[in-house]
């Protein structure tokens, strides 16, 4: 076994990563913490065999976006009122405008938004994570900076 291919390996590499993905895209800790376990519960489980590490790594970005989505079909989460910017602050590593903002956007973009920008992976590396075209990809990017843009903006001319 290639060192990459041991889950244990991988999750020393990659918990961290796949945190920072569930919590753009759930905006909770606790919700975050649960897609780890449960993304590497499904790699112990699935034992999936990867061409090279980058094959490993974009498995579990992908199980992490398929697990979030889980999480919010649950019937509990449709009773659950929405992340708003003043909740973010309070769970968020370092309060900032510009993490709020993002944490402020709509469930879809902030994902592209992390992985694009804190993940650094490429438009058509997102669109397969993701399940979408690479030109969809850049549309939700480009949506997401014009949002931030004006949120940001806002933020600037009532300070």
């Amino acid at each position: 076994m290639k060192e990459w291919e041991d889950p244990e390996v991988l999750a020393q590499r990659y918990a961290q990563m796949v945190y920072r993905t569930a919590y753009a895209r759930t905006g909770s800790k606790t919700d975050a913490e649960d897609v780890v376990q449960e993304v590497f519960l499904r790699l112990v489980r699935a034992r999936p065999s990867f061409r090279d590490e980058e094959h490993g790594k974009a498995w579990l970005l992908r199980v992490a976006a398929n697990c979030t989505n889980d999480l919010f079909r649950l019937p509990w989460r449709k009773r659950e009122e929405p992340l708003r910017p003043s909740m973010a602050a309070e769970e968020g590593p370092e309060p900032s405008g510009v993490l709020e903002a993002v944490l402020a956007l709509p469930e879809k973009y902030r994902l592209v938004v992390h992985l694009y920008y804190y993940e650094e992976l490429s438009t058509a590396e997102i669109g397969r994570i993701i399940g979408r075209s690479e030109g969809a990809v850049r549309s939700r990017l480009f949506r997401a900076k014009r949002m931030l843009r004006d949120l940001l903006g806002e933020e600037e001319h009532h300070a």
